[in-house]
């Protein structure tokens, strides 16, 4: 359920409000490009600036328009447990297939705090956990691989979406456990996968899915030759839509440039700038999104 071409969806937003419209015509993009999953209201999807109301919506609306084609993994996760559980609970009732739960941000727990706050979200629903260790957006702090590894014993607890931009921390993981690694970079997703990851939660595919997915498949096979021309062919893509400013601020502009979803933001999210957008066209152009 947990391999393959999963797309970090973005929120698109209209005049302050969740565009539920246009969110249904992405999905439907996503589907129609083979995604083999879909991963609302995570850092991609602006999770933290959704209040409790839309968080909620946006959950019932993705599982409702995806209608089972294929696994919705809602992102649940917060630095409050009482709230995660609050989330997962939710999605749980709402249909999802999985909750996405991002390490605890700023309050910065022990390694047994992350350990006892997992194991209490995953014991208290039951619903697949997938874990998300991103040090960069949570204070410097995320799982180590020991961590990883007590946490891969709890049954609910079934893969990590590995974003600490560290190739050795996936090995290591992979070494002492054996639970499912997902990349959470896509100019990652072929390193990682050679020492055993198994797909990308990717903020690429919101503009090329059936590319992630055809470099996805590839490695699936284990035809890593092959894949490496589709790594060499998204990589300054990827790299661009990642770097340029903080995520989701230049996918959400390449976006609006392909006239796919409004570049809309919510504070204190801004507006990619218009010198780095230029960069970001000529990206798109380079690629082939533009002609």
């Amino acid at each position: 359920m947990f391999n393959g071409a999963m797309v970090a969806l973005i929120t698109p937003f209209q005049d302050g409000d969740v565009d539920f419209r246009t969110l249904d015509e992405l999905i439907g993009f996503q589907l129609e490009n083979g995604i083999d999953a879909i991963v609302p209201i995570g850092t991609t999807g602006e999770s933290p600036t959704l209040n409790f109301a839309e968080h909620k919506k946006v959950m019932e609306r993705v599982v409702k328009t995806v209608s089972g084609q294929v696994p919705v993994i809602v992102g649940a996760g917060s630095n409050s447990t009482e709230e995660a559980i609050e989330l997962t609970a939710f999605s749980k009732k709402a249909g999802a297939d999985a909750t996405l739960q991002v390490c605890p941000y700023y309050n910065k727990p022990t390694q047994e705090g992350f350990y006892q706050h997992f194991k209490t979200i995953a014991q208290e629903v039951d619903l697949p956990v997938i874990l998300y260790n991103i040090p960069g957006r949570c204070g410097g702090t995320g799982l180590t691989s020991e961590t990883v590894a007590r946490l891969s014993k709890i049954e609910n607890i079934v893969a990590i979406k590995e974003a600490t931009g560290k190739l050795d921390m996936a090995s290591e993981i992979s070494t002492i456990c054996d639970i499912t690694i997902i990349s959470g970079d896509d100019s990652l997703t072929l390193p990682i996968a050679s020492v055993g990851g198994k797909g990308v939660i990717s903020v690429v595919a919101n503009i090329v899915p059936a590319d992630v997915k055809a470099m996805t498949d590839l490695i699936l096979e284990g035809d890593f030759t092959s894949a490496l021309k589709w790594h060499k062919k998204l990589f300054a893509l990827s790299k661009n839509i990642l770097s340029l400013a903080t995520n989701p601020i230049p996918i959400k502009a390449a976006m609006s440039i392909l006239n796919m979803a409004s570049e809309e933001l919510r504070l204190p999210m801004t507006p990619l700038e218009d010198a780095k957008k230029e960069i970001l066209r000529g990206t798109l152009e380079d690629y082939g999104l533009l002609k």
